[in-house]
């Protein structure tokens, strides 16, 4: 499934990472494929070459993601720690926030959590409570407040923390950009039970008067809603590319399962009634991948605006095209499509992660028809 837009360059990327998926496969150890990713320079893709990434982009990103994903073995950190931290830092940090996590999150040593979603807030980011007090001296930062369903905080080094300050001239509160380091006083976890099968966790954080110095704040105090969004995006393409990965593994499954299994006169895969939901299956990741590596494209060539629709398509069409692909393939393996032998019922609720975070295909829907359409705001 290489794709015709891509470099030969890219394209060799994407075969060298299903190489190391294969090795890997469904029952990986989450640890060791990062560790040998991160070695093999495939986690820092994205990251600036002068602080030990590959000077690459979205484009290669997504790729190992994707690659990654159709092995059975995704790396979900990957969204956060170098798509999302990584961008936000190397395009907004100062040098020494650069000089300080950059290398580690390119070479794997180092992982970055983000925390934005709140339990209040929803998708609403207007609505963040999580808020940011100069201390007494004015020389550090207080956060207090709480986030909700946050990836890896137990695994990660420091949580990018998506607050709020008071903007002195208005009075009005601004999104900033704040890294936690996981042992702050203050700073606490509680897992949240999931029924979801993954490797990372989902945590519950409460920010009781977290003391930070003035160094934690990434980049411009007054840029802080830029800064966010130069990180939503990348997280987007990566979303897109965790459902893609995953709904073509579960349809190699289960074309290999058509392929071989045989109840009549030949395979079940012989029959149109099978046959013709798997073909629509591989059209629909097929076209996903396309808006996604637009969508890469875009954000690479430093088209944030155009980035930022093509992303929410290519995340709103991976979603889709996941859910039914693995919907399809349980269907066609019948009652063996629910056994752990086949390792594709979990799949059903993990396809579905894609259609709910990091925001909903409803709230895709509302950027599309009033950013895209320009039809009323709904909300």
């Amino acid at each position: 499934m290489s794709g015709v837009i891509e470099s030969q360059e890219n394209k060799d990327l994407r075969a060298a990472v299903a190489a190391l998926g294969a090795r890997h496969g469904r029952g990986f150890d989450r640890a060791a494929l990062w560790s040998e990713a991160a070695k093999l320079g495939y986690l820092g893709v994205n990251l600036p070459e002068a602080y030990g990434g590959g000077g690459g982009g979205m484009a290669e990103l997504s790729i190992v993601l994707e690659e990654l994903g159709s092995a059975g073995c995704p790396l979900l950190m990957m969204v956060v720690s170098p798509a999302i931290c990584g961008t936000v830092i190397a395009r907004f940090g100062t040098e020494e926030q650069k000089r300080t996590w950059l290398p580690g999150l390119a070479d794997g040593t180092l992982t970055m959590a983000f925390g934005i979603t709140e339990p209040d807030a929803g998708s609403n980011s207007h609505r963040i409570t999580t808020t940011a007090r100069r201390d007494a001296d004015g020389g550090g930062w207080i956060l207090s407040g709480r986030k909700v369903f946050i990836s890896g905080v137990d695994i990660a080094d420091a949580t990018l923390i998506v607050g709020r300050t008071e903007d002195a001239r208005t009075g009005s509160l601004k999104p900033c950009l704040f890294i936690v380091p996981r042992d702050t006083p203050g700073f606490q976890r509680s897992r949240i039970d999931m029924e979801l099968q993954a490797e990372e966790k989902q945590f519950e954080l409460v920010l009781d008067d977290v003391r930070l110095p003035a160094e934690s704040l990434v980049g411009d105090e007054d840029a802080g809603l830029l800064q966010l969004f130069a990180g939503l995006n990348p997280e987007r393409i990566m979303t897109a590319a965790f459902a893609i990965g995953m709904g073509r593994y579960a349809l190699a499954k289960a074309v290999d399962y058509a392929t071989t299994r045989q109840v009549w006169k030949l395979p079940i895969g012989g029959h149109q009634a099978i046959a013709h939901p798997l073909a629509q299956a591989h059209i629909e990741l097929e076209l996903a991948r396309l808006m996604m590596q637009k969508a890469a494209a875009l954000y690479d060539a430093g088209d944030d605006v155009g980035a930022g629709e093509a992303a929410n398509m290519a995340k709103y069409a991976a979603a889709e095209a996941c859910v039914k692909a693995v919907d399809q393939a349980v269907h066609t393996l019948g009652g063996n499509g629910l056994t752990r032998e086949y390792g594709i019922a979990s799949l059903i609720t993990a396809a579905r992660v894609a259609r709910i975070a990091p925001v909903s295909r409803e709230m895709i829907l509302n950027y599309v028809s009033h950013q895209s359409l320009g039809l009323p705001k709904s909300y």
